[in-house]
């Protein structure tokens, strides 16, 4: 399984941005895509999670301001991010597992909250 990130930027305190991670390869074998981060000098965070049955996960820090989708004709997961704070400065990755438990990852898109 392979995953590419796209959409992080810099973007303005209050601004919104959406990031996609593009699934290829055997993808029938995954059960759950979700976001982490990793903010400079911290450990790598569960942002959001979905399943195949679209329940949802998020973390406290974004419930309100972050939302998970999938697209399943395009195996592609979104992550549209919405009043956005500096704190949510980190490097975005994509991540997905599998059913029999191999854990795969994005290489990762910057998002930048700064005015």
């Amino acid at each position: 399984v392979q995953l590419v990130e796209s959409g992080g930027g810099l973007v303005q305190p209050g601004g919104s941005l959406k990031l996609s991670c593009a699934a290829s390869g055997s993808i029938f074998s995954i059960n759950v895509m979700g976001w982490y981060r990793q903010a400079a000098g911290k450990e790598r965070e569960l942002v959001a999670a979905i399943s195949n049955g679209a329940e949802t996960y998020y973390a406290d820090s974004v419930k309100g301001r972050f939302t998970i989708s999938r697209d399943n004709p395009k195996n592609t997961v979104y992550l549209q991010m919405n009043s956005l704070k500096p704190e949510d400065t980190a490097d975005y990755y994509c991540n997905a597992h599998s059913q029999d438990g191999i854990t795969y990852w994005g290489k990762g898109t910057l998002v930048t909250v700064s005015s």
